[in-house]
């Protein structure tokens, strides 16, 4: 730390424990402090360092940029960085994105973190933002501290957390497609030790889909505990529901969009909505020995839940009618009963020394975590066309003129039956040398012990691997003055791939590299923050079908992905904000395979499905005031580049610029009015697809009005 004195720790995180300063010595005493003031917890896996000390590409999205936009969701928030993609979103039931043109495992969500703890594993749903007060994207591999992940980088949600200061808010909102939401926020100290924050939620949504309704609510209350003045502890807790039908979107007819309404739903409302539960607890314990070191001990579980009943597109095409005469669609029954349990035990200790004239910042840690992820899925499926079967086994609908519920719904019988276990325990290191003013080297690995185990019940089989990995980093900082900073870092990458081989072996798992370079710099005294950055990665070992005939896999797929970043926010003038985020990103396949889910060739140099070359994503904020209270006004714009919609062929996606428009007027202190207007210019647009049967529309325009309550 500086030394300017033990009341100025300011540990790293944006959730905010108030606490007050007592009695201290001054700084060139001698003495040791009575107390330390503690102004917030340090996040776990971040160390202490100031922006301009990082050697990788950072974006921190903070509330206050978050409501500007009208993000509620985590996919609202994660468009506002043009380095994240829309994946395909296994039709609305979870999040899904790709991160400098790398996506994960594509039959589960996207992983993420929340503070620093895995909680993306898992089937809780699409992310609510009401308990989360930032969101942090992390890019470039991040595998040396927080083990393994995606090659791209990772996503950080930091919660909201008590403070030792009474506020409270209620907010509620009316929209379009019959859209009600009501959120509750309120933090109170309890007494002089403790605080607590309660946070919840409710909504209820028609849609501009036909036929569809999501009904979803949530609570995250946590409690703070400053047991002296170097030591607290923190548990948050986590139930949410959500209750949303399958929605696969529409298709594209011989590879043409629009041909049928992008309101027309093609499932069968008769399945009714799947339910996805979350329940987890998690608690951090923080000390500090002194000005220059502290300990962080965190747990967390986390339990989710998927179940219930689909009717989607088949996607054979020796099963698929619509290809014989472009309007009869054959569909499969699928149900689904999915659970997850995801639990982890960390500890680190963060500080600084001298060495050899040199200072050093070290954060050493370790981590033992446990994922199951248990699978139970059955499916009606039409025979293959050949037997002309009829239209009540092809579960047909025609497209132009659909009749829901025309045949009786079949019953699906048993196709997968599994249990996978991951366990891991992780050790890291990390220290970051200053070897001048100007100069820091960050060195860091990570070696993991990792266990994989894959209980096929259905053919009474089990299989195991175990797998030891070493992932390292190293990167540099220069400093040319308090405003720029240029750097460059390498790391390595790793994530385990699910399932067996032809002979019933795990796979190694899937590897990357990655290399980036670039500079950070303030503005008008840093009001205004950027970074421009270079990067590179490689990626090996994908999962593809090495035998098309048999339909076995094998980790043998290669690809790359390189680009150029651009990212701008904090004020241009007084009152006046700005965000603006720019990406290009060429990512493609870099040796010749077939596809892991059709078995088809894919040749090299073929570029990533949904990984648009150009993203833009820009905000502007207006403050001001009118008859003496606040006003707030803005908007932004998206654009995202045409896209390959699905890997096989030349079906591609076309781009789209949906912009928005808000505006915000306080009539008292304590209540403020709000409007938003989404797809101001009511484009027609789709987000992603898997193939050109399963692609998802846009939203129109919609109108938003909402009031805040303040307490």
């Amino acid at each position: 730390m500086n030394n300017a004195g033990p009341a100025a720790w300011v540990l790293c995180s944006s959730s905010l424990l108030a606490v007050p300063a007592g009695a201290q010595s001054g700084p060139d005493s001698g003495a040791r402090p009575d107390t330390i003031s503690i102004t917030s917890t340090r996040q776990a896996y971040q160390g202490d360092f100031k922006r301009l000390e990082t050697p990788q590409a950072e974006q921190a999205i903070d509330a206050e940029t978050l409501r500007n936009a009208g993000a509620v969701g985590l996919d609202q928030a994660l468009d506002l960085s043009a380095s994240v993609a829309r994946q395909n979103n296994f039709g609305g039931l979870w999040n899904a994105f790709a991160l400098r043109g790398f996506v994960g495992d594509e039959n589960l969500p996207s992983n993420y973190l929340v503070n620093g703890f895995n909680a993306g594993r898992g089937f809780g749903g699409p992310r609510d933002l009401s308990g989360i007060e930032s969101v942090e994207v992390l890019k470039g591999p991040r595998a040396a501290l927080f083990g393994r992940g995606e090659p791209g980088g990772t996503v950080n949600l930091v919660t909201k957390r008590p403070t030792f200061k009474t506020a409270g808010e209620f907010r509620v909102s009316a929209g379009s497609f019959d859209t009600y939401r009501a959120d509750v926020d309120w933090t109170a100290p309890l007494s002089d030790a403790v605080a607590v924050r309660l946070v919840g939620f409710a909504e209820n949504a028609g849609s501009f889909r036909d036929t569809i309704e999501t009904r979803k609510h949530g609570a995250s209350p946590s409690l703070a505990w400053r047991i002296d003045g170097r030591t607290r502890l923190v548990y948050e807790l986590e139930v949410s529901q959500q209750k949303i039908p399958f929605d696969r979107g529409v298709l594209a007819l011989g590879g043409e969009l629009g041909r049928i309404p992008d309101s027309r739903f093609l499932g069968e409302p008769g399945d009714g909505p799947l339910t996805a539960d979350v329940l987890g607890h998690q608690i951090e314990f923080q000390h500090d020995f002194n000005r220059d070191w502290s300990a962080l001990l965190g747990f967390n579980h986390r339990k989710t839940s998927l179940e219930g009943f689909s009717t989607e597109a088949e996607l054979a095409g020796n099963r698929q009618r619509l290809l014989v005469d472009g309007q009869t669609l054959t569909r499969q029954r699928r149900f689904r009963d999915y659970d997850a349990n995801y639990q982890v035990i960390r500890a680190e200790v963060n500080g600084r020394f001298q060495l050899a004239g040199l200072q050093h910042r070290l954060l050493v840690g370790a981590d033992v975590d446990s994922f199951e992820n248990d699978q139970v899925f059955l499916r009606a499926r039409a025979p293959a066309l050949a037997s002309n079967p009829s239209l009540a086994q092809l579960q047909a609908i025609n497209i132009f003129n659909p009749l829901y519920g025309q045949y009786p719904l079949p019953t699906p019988t048993p196709l997968t039956n599994q249990l996978e276990t991951q366990k891991s325990a992780g050790l890291f290191v990390q220290d970051q040398i200053t070897l001048s003013d100007r100069l820091q080297v960050r060195i860091g690995a990570r070696f993991d012990d990792y266990e994989q185990t894959l209980e096929n019940r259905s053919a009474n089989r089990t299989t195991r691997q175990t797998e030891t990995r070493l992932s390292p980093q190293l990167g540099f900082v220069f400093q040319t003055s308090d405003a720029l900073m240029l750097y460059a870092t390498f790391g390595e990458n790793f994530r385990p791939l699910s399932g067996a081989d032809a002979q019933g072996n795990g796979f190694e798992p899937n590897q990357s590299k990655s290399i980036e370079a670039g500079a950070k710099f303030s503005l008008r005294g840093g009001a205004l923050q950027g970074h421009i950055a270079l990067f590179q990665v490689e990626q090996g070992n994908m999962l593809v079908v090495d035998d098309p005939s048999a339909f076995t896999l094998a980790a043998i797929g290669k690809a790359q992905s390189r680009g150029l970043e651009i990212d701008l926010n904090g004020e241009l003038a007084d009152g006046l904000s700005l965000w603006a985020s720019y990406a290009y990103v060429d990512a493609r396949t870099s040796n010749t395979f077939n596809d892991a889910n059709f078995g088809a060739p894919v040749p090299a140099g073929t570029r990533l499905l949904n990984i648009p070359r150009h993203s833009l994503s820009l905000q502007g904020v207006r403050t001001t005031a009118l008859a003496g209270r606040g006003l707030r006004f803005g908007g932004g714009l998206v654009h995202v580049g045409k896209r390959s919609g699905e890997f096989i062929t030349s079906f591609t996606l076309p781009a789209y610029t949906p912009a928005r428009a808000f505006a915000a007027y306080d009539l008292t202190k304590a209540t403020t009015l709000r409007v938003d207007i989404d797809n101001l210019f009511d484009q027609t647009y789709y987000t992603n697809s898997f193939s050109t049967l399963w692609v998802q529309p846009g939203t129109p325009r919609s109108v938003r009005v909402s009031a805040a309550f303040r307490f």
